[in-house]
């Protein structure tokens, strides 16, 4: 008996982590956080203000993570780079519209990564 897993029973379209680009891995990484800052924005629904997911606490630290994540790997992000820090920088500014009391330019959320957003 060996103590390596039999990944035979895996499905096709699953690929070991091992196997994708690290450009990837991040990519991915980034997009679910916007998808999931945006959620929490309330922007997925028609009136994002009178949403019931808007959370910007949550949104605040979703964000804030993001911004963390994408200033360390811009370097590698390569021609991604450039829409991620857009969507990021969307996302920014979303926020500063949602509250009520905005705050600070560079005390948004992940602004002492990216620097002020207006």
């Amino acid at each position: 008996m060996t103590d390596t897993p039999d990944h035979t029973d895996q499905p096709a379209d699953v690929r070991d982590l091992a196997d994708i680009p690290a450009v990837e891995v991040i990519s991915r990484a980034a997009v679910m956080l916007m998808s999931s800052a945006a959620e929490k924005l309330g922007l997925a629904d028609d009136e994002p203000d009178a949403s019931d997911r808007l959370d910007l606490d949550e949104a605040r630290r979703v964000i804030t993570a993001l911004a963390g994540l994408v200033t360390a790997s811009v370097e590698y992000l390569g021609p991604h780079a450039g829409p991620i820090r857009e969507g990021l920088q969307a996302l920014q500014k979303a926020f500063r519209e949602a509250s009520s009391v905005p705050d600070s330019p560079g005390q948004g959320p992940g602004e002492k990564y990216t620097g002020p957003v207006y």
